[in-house]
């Protein structure tokens, strides 16, 4: 008997059309929503860039996303910055 941990947990989602087994640790749900995100970033692409090359549309759809962690990370950042100095101002 094979122990359950050992298991990889798959998941099948679709992306831009196109179908990816992937492993999804302990929370499939969680990986599932990072396609559909994905995809949906990658479709937006696809409207408004009028690319047709689903590599081109994934880089593009890639550098979205990428900005918006860097924008959201420097958000983090500053607001961490702000509490500390808060804190410091308080003292």
């Amino acid at each position: 008997m094979t122990d359950k941990a050992e298991k990889p947990n798959l998941v099948h989602v679709e992306i831009f059309g196109q179908t990816y087994t992937v492993r999804a640790g302990t929370d499939a749900g969680y990986v599932e929503k990072l396609a559909a995100y994905v995809d949906s970033q990658m479709m937006d692409v696809s409207r408004n860039a009028g690319a047709v090359d689903s590599v081109r549309i994934a880089v593009l759809a890639a550098l979205n996303i990428a900005d918006e962690c860097f924008q959201l990370r420097a958000q983090a950042k500053a607001e961490v910055l702000a509490r500390a100095l808060g804190a410091a101002l308080d003292e």
